[in-house]
């Protein structure tokens, strides 16, 4: 895992939203634009997964694994993107859902569950 950033949850969601596309102008048109762009974009995710499972798609070629880690990258930002939308229109601080979550998580994992330092499924 690379170096930990200092760029927090909160500042994204204060970027995010300036990109926020001024003709959805009610809460019923934000809200169906974050549903389905999270749905859309985990689909994403799941396509290039199967394409590299499947061994149908150009990853599956040379450098394969970093193609697939560039890809799922990209498509997770996008994911992000909605969450801070999401949380923009719901009057949410993402940071503060990213700490509720990093409790629930502590709570539900006790001892095996630092919160931070380690990649899922690694051992301290």
């Amino acid at each position: 895992m690379k170096k930990e950033s200092n760029f927090t949850f909160t500042e994204y969601q204060r970027n995010a939203i300036k990109t926020l596309n001024p003709a959805l102008d009610t809460f019923d048109k934000r809200l169906i634009n974050c549903a389905l762009g999270l749905t859309g974009e985990s689909g994403e995710v799941a396509e290039v997964v199967k394409h590299y499972l499947t061994k149908t798609h150009e990853m599956c070629e040379e450098n394969g694994e970093q193609k697939v880690r560039d890809k799922i990258k990209k498509e997770l930002g996008d994911i992000l993107w909605y969450i801070a939308a999401a949380c923009h229109l719901l009057d949410v601080d993402m940071g503060e859902v990213a700490k509720a979550n990093n409790e629930k998580l502590k709570n539900r994992h006790g001892d095996k569950f630092s919160g931070h330092g380690n990649r899922a499924g690694e051992n301290t």
